[in-house]
């Protein structure tokens, strides 16, 4: 695999730019560009899942790849333009905020395919979605399901009866893991009290370990005895709260374990990379379909993790019951809210 080099001083001023090859035109391999979100690579959640696809695809498919990471008040349209001028096969925008630059580059740059990753779909006066264009595929996960599985593990464990729920973004996205995970802790323990705050109503508020933590006390200190965060590096604060009180947090987006050992009592799982490697093959086959794609419990697209590290933490009674859940979810036997 090139290192691949680092591009024009131009670029420079507002994005970080690397790679796993990609810097030549000459080669008949796919070429795959990929744009951060707010966090960039090393969030240990939404990002590096999004390039744990990206690696597969290249290890897997032999596609060449770059990527770019968006500096402090750079903008989306940018990144998206650089690699549709440079003519990549497939450029991929990670995260909601991308969704309305990436639908004005793919009408510009009509020969390149477009993906968006939790693209959010804009709507006319008379309530009917606006059509994409042909060469953009929306991503979108339904994030409730998952989260419905981490409320119903997090009010099975609790002694309290009192959990948490910190978001990131006030946002309808991140509205979603919250209504998932009130229904799935009531559906369980109706009598469950679900505390919730938001970081911020800016991309800032994805990023501020040290309000998550403000955030994470209280709710602790309220009584609460697990947290679920769906709130980026945010997160970690969080989790720092959940080491000084004792207490449990759940991840989000990646397995989070790591983050906090002995702390963690499962992470909800969004499967960013499957989405991310579903796309780049099926441009590699010449088989890519425009439109909106989603992924739940049906499609393997969430879940939430139970192995050797967090065994102690989430019993097999518990893990079951979580899973008996997911089953009746995937075969649409119980309908899970999205707000």
């Amino acid at each position: 695999m090139r290192i691949a080099v680092c591009w024009a001083l131009v670029l420079l001023t507002t994005f970080a730019a690397c790679g796993d090859g990609g810097e030549g035109d000459d080669s008949d391999a796919l070429r795959v560009g990929l744009v951060f979100d707010i966090g960039g690579r090393g969030d240990k959640s939404f990002n590096d899942s999004a390039y744990r696809g990206l690696q597969r695809a290249v290890e897997e498919l032999g596609i060449e790849s770059d990527y770019l990471e968006p500096a402090e008040g750079a903008d989306r349209e940018t990144g998206l333009r650089e690699y549709a001028s440079r003519r990549f096969d497939l450029v991929i925008g990670v995260g909601f905020m991308f969704s309305d630059d990436i639908v004005k580059m793919a009408r510009e740059f009509g020969d390149t395919y477009f993906a968006c990753v939790d693209f959010t779909v804009s709507y006319d006066n008379d309530g009917s979605a606006r059509a994409l264009p042909p060469n953009l595929v929306g991503l979108k996960f339904r994030e409730e399901e998952g989260s419905f599985l981490a409320g119903a593990a997090a009010a099975l464990v609790s002694d309290s009866g009192i959990i948490g729920f910190v978001g990131g973004m006030d946002v309808p996205l991140i509205h979603k893991f919250e209504a998932g995970y009130r229904a799935g802790a009531r559906h369980v323990r109706p009598a469950t009290q679900v505390l919730a705050a938001y970081a911020g109503v800016t991309a800032n508020a994805f990023k501020d370990p040290a309000k998550g933590k403000e955030l994470g006390n209280s709710m602790y200190g309220r009584g609460a005895d697990v947290i679920f965060h769906a709130s980026g590096t945010t997160g970690f604060g969080v989790f720092e709260a959940a080491r000084e009180h004792g207490k449990l947090a759940i991840g989000v987006d990646s397995d989070q374990y790591d983050e906090a050992p002995g702390h963690i009592l499962t992470s909800m799982v969004k499967d960013v990379d499957v989405a991310v490697l579903e796309t780049i093959r099926r441009v590699h086959a010449g088989e890519f379909q425009g439109g909106i794609q989603e992924f739940g419990l049906r499609e393997g697209g969430v879940h939430i993790v139970r192995d050797e590290r967090n065994r102690d933490l989430i019993d097999d009674a518990v893990f079951e019951r979580t899973q008996a859940l997911a089953d009746s979810i995937a075969r649409g036997l119980i309908h899970v809210p999205k707000e």
